[in-house]
């Protein structure tokens, strides 16, 4: 920082030349791609669908408007093209609007160049203080986005018509930076048309001042698609003018699910516990989010975000988490009887149709089962299992959530052919996950009709031939 140019007349002589915002990201932008970097990071099975959309849109300098169900990264995907800006800009000192040295758009700004000249004050801003977002709601004001007069300032003497007593909104504040709103439609139909001239011709008016602000903004909202999106709608005039429509979408496959969950879940185990989760188990949670997406019993026009998995990832290590704590184990690993554990979790994130007469939590469950079932069924290992029914005779095998791993390994002395299918889907001795494998193997070969269940009290599954 020490080293910047601190004032105008240093900056001139760095060679400094004024570059809008667009053509900075747009230079980044082409950096990253001739070095081969993904355009932006953390964004998990958007590198062929989405990001190659967003790159266009970039290098074609357009303002963007993403489109789709909620939980698809919208958001993130906003905010994470903060990281294409430069990590410092400078800015005229005293400037209201992130003023350019050179080219100030405010009159605090001009009239500061005009009195100081080449001797006025440099700072510079970080790309991070560069970024303003507004949530869309129905009680949003042009004074919110654009400005309005600031009656402290007239009491302080200025007149009326002075442009000084103006207070100005989100949007101008954001000038040489990234603007975004969220929920595009809910904003109401008038104050979306106050935002044509933002978009086209780049400036805006503020309670009939003779002032135009040539803003420097790089615009992007998100918006549900139309024909979900109920609350309000949005004007074809202002869907025109933004150069780009992009369509998000929810992970196409169960390793971008898995992945997603990964990169998202947040997991704070205790000290003295560490959480490991089979691979099956992650397979189970993923396939029940992506089934859910297909689920004719669930209203798909609202969407089921990806939030439902990773909330459900979450709720599974808790609970195996807090069995390890009372059982006294140093390692939790989630269990097919802990799925009931996520019920809480994901109410709320899907919606039933309105023409099923079923409870939320009737389709919850179903959907687990399908997704327990539908892993089983695609484990390479399965193969294995297929004696294990046989070797039942008239013995059970009691499993519950609340229930030890050292309970499950004395019964298994008693279930050579289960132990050994266990211990090898498990790939380790470890007494939690080779729990955590037989309860998998017994629950799946239940779903495929090879052995019966009954439940004692909801807290012991008996399965038996």
């Amino acid at each position: 920082m020490t080293e910047r140019p601190n004032s105008v007349e240093a900056l001139v002589a760095s060679g400094y030349v004024p570059e809008s915002v667009k053509a900075e990201i747009k230079r980044n932008a082409i950096k990253r791609i001739r070095d081969g970097l993904v355009l932006i990071e953390g964004m998990v099975g958007y590198e062929d669908s989405v990001l190659p959309k967003i790159e266009n849109a970039i290098l074609a300098d357009h303002d963007i408007i993403l489109l789709g169900e909620r939980g698809q990264g919208k958001t993130k995907l906003i905010r994470s093209l903060v990281g294409l800006l430069d990590e410092f800009i400078p800015v005229l000192v005293g400037g209201e609007l992130n003023d350019d040295p050179l080219a100030p758009i405010s009159r605090s700004g001009r009239q500061i160049l005009e009195s100081q000249g080449l001797s006025a004050k440099v700072a510079y801003l970080n790309r991070n203080d560069r970024y303003g977002e507004k949530l869309a709601t129905p009680d949003t004001s042009m004074a919110d986005l654009v400005g309005e007069v600031d009656p402290i300032k007239v009491a302080e003497g200025r007149y009326l018509s002075d442009e000084l007593v103006i207070h100005y909104g989100l949007v101008p504040r954001s000038n040489r930076g990234i603007f975004a709103i969220n929920e595009l439609p809910d904003l109401p139909e008038r104050i979306q048309v106050g935002l044509l001239n933002l978009l086209e011709e780049r400036d805006v008016q503020i309670r009939g001042f003779k002032v135009r602000l040539p803003l420097d903004i790089f615009f992007v909202a998100s918006a549900n698609p139309e024909d979900y999106t109920n609350r309000g709608r949005l004007i074809t005039p202002l869907k025109d003018r933004f150069g780009a429509q992009i369509r998000t979408h929810y992970p196409k496959d169960l390793q971008t699910e898995v992945a997603v969950m990964h990169q998202e879940a947040r997991i704070s185990p205790p000290d003295g516990v560490d959480v490991i989760f089979p691979e099956f188990m992650e397979q189970i949670i993923a396939n029940f989010a992506q089934m859910a997406r297909r689920s004719p019993s669930i209203n798909q026009r609202s969407g089921v975000s990806v939030r439902l998995s990773i909330s459900a990832y979450e709720t599974l290590a808790a609970a195996s988490v807090a069995r390890a704590l009372r059982s006294g184990e140093t390692l939790a690993v989630p269990r097919v009887s802990d799925l009931l554990s996520i019920l809480p979790a994901v109410s709320g994130k899907i919606e039933v149709d309105a023409l099923e007469d079923i409870e939320e939590s009737q389709v919850v469950q179903r959907l687990l089962a399908q997704s327990v079932s539908t892993t089983f069924r695609s484990i390479p290992q399965g193969s294995d299992f297929a004696q294990v029914p046989v070797s039942f005779d008239a013995s059970t095998f009691v499993v519950g959530s609340d229930l030890p791993s050292e309970q499950y390994l004395e019964e298994l002395s008693d279930h050579p052919v289960l132990a050994s299918s266990a211990y090898k889907l498990a790939g380790e001795s470890e007494g939690p996950l080779v729990a955590s494998a037989v309860e998998f193997i017994l629950e799946g070969l239940h779903l495929a009709k090879r052995l019966n269940r009954s439940d004692d009290d909801g807290k012991k599954t008996y399965y038996a031939k």
